[in-house]
């Protein structure tokens, strides 16, 4: 059984490098005397994207842009995003992690599961989408638990890229962004008791993608939210600010 101390490398990483990518380890080290002089200056921000603002970031197309993406489900079976939810007044909460392998990841994803019958109750579907093989979504719907049906593989970041999620080193290991996991210790160490970094993609490059959470109604991007570091996730009471308010058909 994993405990925090185990998984540790996945703040400061020590993960074997694929033979066509090879990153340098970080000293990436977070004492409680520097998250003490920098928790505070962490400004928790987040943006509810009106249809008038979704035209600053994400266009009116963004939604079909994202429907043509072919991911997979966790038994291997390709699916578009057009066929996850309802495209006229259906709404969806979709929240891509950052990989199946991170245990912030895992954390956010037991805080869904745990959110699962309020968004149900809601008529809201919830899809849950990290980079890995479909085999690395079952590892961590399996140990976390987590609902098989609602969690998705996108092994090549095509979701992730037409969202223009951040990417890289600098974003994954030193965004200021990132202390904010060090305020969830006890939510994190709960949420990787059962971890394994067997989980974490074969092709590493992954890792130093950022996640981020969106909410649609049908076609239209209610909300947008992207992670500004590891474990920088959305508030999931703005989340359901926003589910609560929108009908659903």
């Amino acid at each position: 059984m994993a405990t925090l101390q185990s998984v540790r490398p996945s703040f400061r990483p020590s993960i074997p490098p694929s033979n066509s990518h090879t990153f340098p380890a970080p000293p990436f080290n977070y004492s409680p005397k520097l998250i003490g002089s920098n928790i505070a200056s962490v400004t928790l921000r987040h943006s509810v994207i009106s249809p008038r603002a979704s035209y600053s970031e994400y266009s009116p197309q963004i939604a079909e842009n994202l429907f043509d993406v072919s991911i997979f489900t966790a038994a291997g079976e390709p699916v578009k995003f057009t066929h996850l939810w309802d495209q006229n007044q259906g709404v969806a909460v979709v929240a891509l992690l950052r990989h199946f392998g991170c245990p912030c990841c895992w954390e956010l994803a037991s805080a869904l599961k745990e959110s699962k019958a309020r968004f149900d109750s809601s008529g809201v579907k919830l899809i849950a989408v990290g980079i890995g093989t479909p085999n690395k979504a079952r590892i961590l719907a399996e140990r976390l638990p987590f609902p098989m049906d609602c969690i998705y593989a996108d092994p090549e970041r095509k979701a992730y890229n037409i969202l223009n999620l951040y990417y890289g080193f600098g974003r994954t290991f030193f965004n200021p962004a990132s202390a904010k996991v060090f305020s969830r210790f006890d939510a994190l160490q709960k949420a990787v008791k059962n971890y394994t970094i067997e989980a974490t993609p074969d092709d590493r490059s992954g890792v130093l993608q950022q996640g981020g959470m969106f909410v649609f109604r049908g076609k239209q991007l209610l909300y947008a939210r992207k992670e500004e570091g590891t474990g920088d996730h959305a508030p999931l009471d703005d989340v359901f600010d926003v589910c609560c308010k929108t009908p659903v058909a």
